[in-house]
């Protein structure tokens, strides 16, 4: 198992590595900054809709069996991004978004995965804080019903299953809302852009005590974009869209943009809103494209939870800025329009029709019980960042890959053995932009390239968004389940191309 790169304990939390050396892992002083591969927009081949035509819908939420267990069929279905155009996806449950499956936190969740797909399948529980057997470890496959066990990941170290497989989710973890999501190595891009996406909300008594909004009001939103053939199909630039090879187009290699912007499933929504708060827990499942969210008209929408649950105490964004993976969980009161006014939600990193996202028509005044208190939960304050940190993890592309400390992603290959209980601080630096997200246990955000975290880092995080040659550092503690984990670019394309490294829980 690997550790060559251990530098400190966290423990010390005293001296340090100079700010310049950390750059130079990067880019060295003097040197030009790193060029690179962006994402590019795949743009559709079919007429595209008039935004706002199409109400939200809101994903079912699944019912356990009578064992209490969940049962999710993977299966191709025709569902209707595009107002009147059929389009087949990988499902799961026959629908995208697959439906929420809603746990309480210390009440163990097992999902049974059936696969009827053509080709294998990982899911991931990203969020969860999973055993490793069922965290969704890249080359544990589940294939097909029918099929064989034998497969060439075989060789990889995979435990393979056939026809279905058990996910234990223990869920000893704070109320959050997660999203499950297919992990497959080198095709996790095309599986999740064909459809292979869900809700995964968590519950506890602490947010059950809080006045925010719920039932109607606490409404989840998945936003990912798509593009389309001329026939409606889904349409991905892979270099071999049977799914039995690996790799993308070289246009897209720095990601894939779609021109089509859903929400739950369908292409620039509309949702009819009373005048009141309304609770929307944000989710950018997008492969590659960053969103950055406001209202017009103006008005503020209050974070009240992250990755990986609620903050201590609210904070109000302007805008919102959110990468692949990320997720936050906000309240916006309606009450601030008249009734009749139409709110849309913006993307000012949009441009033409990906600049816009939503519309919410406001119907009528009610009465609101809701309110977002001062207090929302017990986070522990943040340590004091004191430049010292045990591993370094180097994000950067280098030839035809995107590596991770120089070398492409081997799951036969432990990068770094972290002990169970132990609290360490992870620095990750990065040439490009990089979302980086790392299993089993969510981090706190200590501080960015030498500085204070950015407006967006606030409370428990599984996925950070770093911007080109910045560095951040990270206090990750793994806890309960010992096992090999994953930490990874969500930029989808990045991951497939080897922009993944494993570690070992000791």
């Amino acid at each position: 198992m690997g550790g060559g790169l251990s530098r400190r304990r966290f423990g010390m939390l005293a001296g340090g590595v100079g700010v310049g050396a950390l750059v130079g892992c990067s880019r060295r002083a003097g040197e030009p900054e790193v060029v690179g591969p962006e994402p590019a927009v795949l743009v559709s081949q079919v007429r595209l809709p008039e935004p706002f035509g199409v109400p939200l819908p809101v994903p079912a939420v699944l019912a356990p069996g009578r064992d209490g267990r969940y049962e999710v069929v993977q299966r191709r279905a025709s569902v209707e991004i595009l107002p009147g155009v059929p389009t087949e996806v990988d499902a799961y449950g026959g629908t995208f978004p697959g439906p929420t499956i809603v746990s309480r936190s210390g009440r163990p969740t097992v999902v049974r995965q059936v696969n009827r797909l053509g080709v294998p399948t990982v899911t991931h529980l990203h969020g969860g804080n999973t055993p490793s057997g069922s965290d969704g470890y890249p080359v544990d496959l589940l294939l097909p019903e029918g099929g064989t066990a034998q497969h060439q990941h075989d060789a990889m170290g995979g435990a393979v299953a056939t026809g279905s497989r058990e996910y234990t989710y223990p869920m000893r973890q704070r109320a959050a809302t997660l999203w499950y999501h297919d992990h497959r190595m080198d095709f996790t891009g095309a599986q999740v852009w064909r459809g292979l996406a869900g809700f995964h909300l968590v519950h506890d008594d602490e947010e059950d005590a809080l006045p925010l909004p719920r039932g109607e009001r606490d409404v989840p939103l998945m936003i990912a974009d798509r593009s389309f053939k001329a026939d409606g199909a889904l349409w991905y630039p892979a270099t071999d869209p049977t799914g039995t090879s690996p790799g993308v187009a070289g246009d897209y290699m720095g990601g894939v943009l779609g021109d089509v912007i859903c929400v739950n499933g369908v292409a620039w929504p509309s949702f009819e809103v009373v005048a009141a708060r309304y609770r929307f827990r944000i989710l950018n499942a997008s492969n590659a494209r960053r969103y950055d969210l406001a209202l017009e008209p103006a008005a503020a929408i209050t974070q009240v939870g992250s990755d990986g649950g609620l903050l201590a105490s609210p904070i109000r964004h302007a805008n919102l800025e959110i990468a692949p993976g990320e997720r936050f969980d906000v309240v916006i009161d309606f009450a601030a329009y008249r009734p009749g006014t139409r709110v849309t939600l913006v993307n000012r990193a949009g441009t033409g029709r990906t600049g816009q996202v939503m519309r919410f028509q406001v119907t009528r005044k009610v009465r609101d019980d809701s309110t977002v208190p001062n207090t929302l939960a017990d986070v522990p304050p943040l340590p004091r960042a004191t430049g010292t940190y045990d591993r370094l993890w180097s994000f950067a592309r280098a030839g035809d890959g995107w590596l991770i400390n120089g070398q492409r992603f081997d799951p036969r290959r432990m990068d770094a053995d972290p002990a169970l209980g132990r609290t360490e601080v992870w620095r990750v630096v990065t040439d490009l932009r990089h979302p980086v997200h790392i299993h089993l246990s969510p981090f706190r955000v200590l501080s960015r390239s030498g500085g204070a975290p950015g407006a967006y880092d606030a409370g428990w995080k599984d996925t950070v968004d770093l911007r080109p040659g910045e560095y951040a550092d990270l206090a990750v503690r793994f806890e309960q389940h010992r096992g090999r984990y994953l930490v990874h670019c969500h930029n989808l394309e990045h991951e497939d191309m080897g922009m993944m490294a494993a570690f070992q829980v000791r």
